[in-house]
């Protein structure tokens, strides 16, 4: 019996070192991160905490540096669906404007990671980033007449500069950490 436990827990042990299981199991977990993480923030700091520390991309960088571009757009778009579906955060009418912007900002890290240092790439992503998610904007307003959630895209770069030091000195940090232990440079 004792054996046959062990043999059990080594097999599980095996399957659990893979490098896939580790994509899936860390793809899982910065999901969870990104719901997590903005609800704690916004107890914490109140209701306008997300702007500013901008908590939910935080899980969907460290998933671009860690594990590339489908484990971040995986948890760009689970994280805000699930989020909204659980805590009502995103509001409706910001919820499509989030899915594009963490989804961009997914895209945008993952590429440049393959060319770019992590910092490079993260800066080059936030500076792009911004700029593509204001033409979604403009295109959403002036070309689409659709209605946006009543924030520009100045005053959220304005708001959620806090968000973007923390992103600029943790994200990087968290991810190289990350892949040492789980052994993903091998």
């Amino acid at each position: 019996m004792i054996n046959e436990n062990t043999s059990k827990s080594n097999k599980l042990l095996e399957i659990l070192s893979t490098r896939k299981s580790k994509y899936i199991v860390g793809t899982i977990l910065l999901s969870g991160i990104g719901i997590t993480l903005p609800r704690i923030f916004h107890i914490l700091a109140g209701s306008t905490a997300g702007a500013t520390f901008l908590p939910m991309h935080i899980a969907i960088l460290i998933a671009a540096l860690t594990f590339g571009l489908t484990s971040s757009v995986i948890v760009a778009s689970s994280s805000v669906i699930c989020s909204y579906l659980l805590t009502g955060m995103p509001t409706l009418a910001r919820l499509p404007y989030m899915i594009i912007e963490l989804l961009i900002y997914a895209v945008l890290l993952s590429l440049f990671n393959k060319k770019f240092k992590s910092y490079i790439s993260l800066t080059l992503t936030i500076v792009l980033g911004r700029i593509l998610y204001a033409g979604v904007l403009f295109a959403a307003v002036n070309i689409f007449d659709l209605q946006t959630y009543g924030i520009s895209v100045m005053e959220s770069i304005i708001a959620g500069l806090p968000g973007i030091a923390i992103q600029l000195a943790l994200v990087p940090i968290i991810s190289k950490t990350l892949k040492e232990g789980l052994k993903l440079n091998d």
